[in-house]
């Protein structure tokens, strides 16, 4: 036995930290986890009088960016002065910074804890094994920093000839050869082409998430967990819109490091924030035309403007997207003084008129208004001029938005025939499921009979949304369009029109 362990030693506890970086290292390298829990053994075999094993830590990094509470409890119990030494297969598996380590040494140091690993024991108030141990906590610090410098820039130079693989995301995949292609499932890239037809038509990215809303369409997902990717199809949702409709792939462009981490200081520790978007010009990597996309990438350029253009008050000077009320030109009106977005002020009382005010610069109080006017004449005036310049056109407007709706229902139609078509699959795959289990295990066999029942009722229900939206395509559509000379001299000609 070590002549450095004690009785007083061996009279206390000893602490076995085990910890592993990401969840993919625990998950995939067992043997270090054995290796870190057969710690616990030897420190049975050399005679302390408790053991207890640290494992809090599994799939968190060391390098200080995330909480760690199992150092903490060991922290915790080293303070207390019932631990007797501490194992660790090496000093990284501790902490992989400098305060961490430092500071469990010098608490090691006043309670005359040992630290243990299969090289040696280390007594901290020893200053030989003082100096042996500042050089392992550094050794270590220094050794995470250059294998991620060296991680970074492997990383970065393959991703520069469009060779890194990522997690793509739906309607994508990677082929044998290592390229980008879109996925073969057809009901897969359908669905993704049905959301960047749908904005070019309804030009609004939430516009698009309302009407896939309304159609009940579901929406395929990626999901990860650890190495596994699982494709799942789930209720759309905005931000899943958003992120096909922003997604440069999708435009054949190979794109890397679009987002970057923010790191901050809370509480005396850094703590990084991942997903931070980054303007295009920084992004490590964009191919452009490295693979077959949905859109091009013109299209893509001019998704981005509109989408730009869709937020409201991004920027003063930039065209804004119209907002709700009863003003007709809100968000859309310019004082014509200074050039900026004039405000609309209703009325504290029902009914009251509104009016559109300039309120000039506000960084500086007491300036005063611009410009202000009554809102009911100027959008009066609008409606007459808009009304007068599409009534000669109202008819065939009318007849557009007929077949607008007719196509939307025939979009619908579409893609529940392809729903249907997964749904019967499923059901083909349940129903042979069940014929192939046992009958004498009828705890199984009624769980996958219900199973059965639940595809064949998904199959029910798309094939009579299918049946009720085609006799709505196949009624006959009795149109009489009123002339505008029904109702001349009327500024409502228009509506008396499209009715």
């Amino acid at each position: 036995m070590n002549t450095k362990i004690t009785p007083d030693h061996l009279g206390r506890a000893a602490v076995v930290y085990v910890r592993q970086s990401t969840m993919t290292q625990v998950t995939g390298n067992l043997e270090s986890q054995r290796r870190q829990y057969d710690l616990a053994g030897a420190a049975a075999t050399t005679g302390f009088a408790s053991v207890t094993a640290i494992d809090d830590d599994l799939g968190r990094s060391g390098s200080g960016s995330m909480e760690r509470p199992g150092f903490e409890r060991l922290v915790a119990q080293v303070c207390s002065g019932d631990v007797g030494a501490v194992y660790c297969i090496e000093a990284s598996r501790l902490a992989r910074n400098g305060r961490d380590w430092h500071h469990l040494i010098d608490l090691c140091a006043l309670a005359g804890t040992l630290v243990i690993d299969p090289d040696g024991a280390y007594d901290p108030r020893l200053v030989n094994d003082r100096l042996l141990l500042g050089l392992k906590g550094t050794m270590s610090e220094y050794e995470l920093s250059l294998m991620r410098q060296r991680g970074i820039a492997a990383r970065g130079s393959k991703a520069g000839r469009g060779e890194l693989r990522f997690m793509l995301p739906p309607g994508l995949c990677w082929s044998e050869v290592g390229k980008i292609e879109i996925d073969p499932d057809e009901h897969v890239a359908e669905t993704i082409r049905l959301v960047f037809a749908k904005f070019r038509e309804l030009g609004s990215g939430r516009q698009v998430f309302l009407w896939l809303r309304w159609a009940d369409i579901k929406m395929p997902v990626v999901l990860r967990n650890v190495d596994v990717c699982k494709l799942v199809w789930k209720a759309p949702a905005y931000h899943s819109v958003m992120q096909i409709l922003h997604n440069p792939l999708y435009a054949g462009a190979y794109a890397f490091g679009r987002r970057a981490q923010r790191t901050r200081i809370i509480d005396g520790r850094a703590r990084k924030a991942t997903g931070v978007r980054k303007p295009r010009d920084e992004w490590s990597v964009l191919l452009r035309d490295n693979h077959q996309g949905y859109i091009s990438w013109r299209e893509y350029e001019e998704n981005h403007k509109l989408l730009a253009e869709n937020a409201h008050m991004k920027k003063n000077c930039d065209r804004k997207s119209a907002r709700g009320g009863r003003a007709l030109l809100t968000g859309l009106m310019r004082c014509g003084r200074c050039g900026r977005m004039m405000r609309v002020f209703y009325g504290s009382a029902k009914g009251n008129a509104h009016r559109y005010q300039c309120r000039g610069d506000d960084a500086h109080v007491g300036v005063g208004l611009c410009i202000g006017i009554s809102g009911v004449r100027v959008d009066r005036a609008v409606a007459v001029q808009i009304l007068e310049a599409v009534s000669d056109r109202a008819v065939e407007a009318a007849i557009f938005a007929s077949d607008q709706v007719e196509r939307s229902r025939r979009d619908v139609i579409a893609a529940l025939e392809r729903d249907l078509e997964g749904s019967r699959y499923e059901a083909l795959l349940a129903s042979r499921r069940y014929e192939l289990v046992d009958p004498a295990k009828r705890h199984v066999a009624r769980e996958l009979e219900a199973r059965w029942n639940d595809a064949l009722e998904r199959v029910g229900v798309l094939e009579r949304k299918i049946k009720d939206l085609s006799a709505l395509s196949a009624a006959p559509r009795h149109r009489s369009w009123p002339t505008p000379a029904a109702c001349p001299g009327s500024p409502d000609r228009l509506e008396c029109a499209l009715h």
